[in-house]
């Protein structure tokens, strides 16, 4: 049994007269898809109460070309070292984006981890507000330290202690704007403490009764 003929005979009826013949069911179903999708482009928030009915997120694709709202700001990291005599570097700056090269237009796979570095930092960027504390205990802030602690191990350097790295959010090519400080690390000594070794108990014999 076909869907129109399930329907009722007003339904079909009213199909017939509107969306032509026994088809009708299908065009409609197709035109509010259509109206689904042109609603989730729409930058207005009022729109997305019609995304919202897509639960599985499978109905109304998203197609904004890149962001909907571009981003203003330049993320900067710098980097300063804890030698084993004690002495701290200067700040610098870590270049997170390599210089550009004729293939990388069609192959460019460091692009990824590029893009990485600074997903990670903005993620712990959202969770300042709820303490630095919380903001340390992510994944991704665990994942800089590390991506930190192999950047400087690539340098060749062998009396790195420690280490401690810093966000910068500046204006780019916009000098009347100043630096932003986004946080600052504590800290982080160059190789993780071990955990403790797991101690084996003596087992406990079992007493005799009389």
């Amino acid at each position: 049994m076909t869907t129109t003929a399930r329907l009722t005979k007003p339904a079909r009826e009213l199909l017939a007269r509107h969306f032509g013949g026994p088809d009708g069911a299908y065009r409609l179903v197709a035109g509010l898809a259509l109206l689904g999708t042109v609603c989730a482009q729409h930058p207005q928030p009022s729109f997305s109460r019609v995304v919202k009915l897509d639960v599985f997120s499978t109905l109304f694709p998203n197609w904004r070309f890149f962001a909907p709202t571009p981003a203003q700001h330049d993320l900067q990291f710098y980097c300063r070292t804890l030698n084993e005599a004690g002495e701290t570097s200067e700040w610098e700056p870590v270049e997170v984006i390599a210089g550009r090269r004729a293939h990388q237009v069609v192959w460019f796979p460091g692009r990824r981890a590029e893009k990485a570095v600074f997903d990670l930092g903005t993620e712990v960027m959202r969770h300042l507000d709820k303490g630095f504390q919380v903001a340390r205990g992510l994944p991704g802030y665990r994942m800089l330290t590390a991506w930190f602690r192999a950047e400087i191990e690539r340098t060749g350097a062998t009396d790195v202690k420690g280490f401690q790295f810093t966000l910068v959010r500046n204006a780019g090519y916009d000098d009347s704007e100043e630096p932003e400080i986004i946080f600052v690390s504590p800290y982080t000594p160059m190789r993780t403490p071990a955990p403790p070794a797991a101690t084996e108990s003596a087992p406990v014999a079992e007493s005799e009764h009389a």
